[in-house]
């Protein structure tokens, strides 16, 4: 069985920094390629980042460059978002997602809820 448990999310002032990290179990870890999302309140769910299965290419959606940064530790079957400068707009439920093929959006975990206060 699949599972991927999110932690880190929290409220927080505006130009604040919060880490998510999300630990997955119950497939091979090593050769997913991991993502978050993210749904603010009223909207549709959308990406955020990727890493590959290297950690060696990362993908971000525009309004996040420069501010968030996607990260995995293999060995502790983690990935990582480490999120600065948060925006009022940043406000969401983050979800951790795994693909076991590039682009695919297989494994869904429960999410963490950020808000973040103006």
């Amino acid at each position: 069985q699949v599972q991927l448990v999110e932690s880190g999310g929290g409220l927080v002032q505006a130009g604040g920094s919060l880490r998510l990290s999300c630990v997955v179990s119950g497939l091979t870890f090593s050769t997913a390629t991991m993502n978050w999302f993210r749904q603010p309140p009223g909207r549709e769910r959308e990406f955020v980042a990727r890493i590959f299965r290297t950690g060696g290419s990362t993908f971000y959606q525009d309004s996040v460059k420069g501010r968030f940064t996607i990260s995995r530790d293999n060995a502790k079957n983690t990935v990582y978002l480490q999120m600065n400068s948060l925006k009022p707009e940043d406000t969401a439920v983050y979800y951790c997602v795994a693909g076991l093929f590039a682009g695919s959006s297989d494994y869904w975990g429960q999410g963490t809820q950020v808000t973040i206060s103006s």
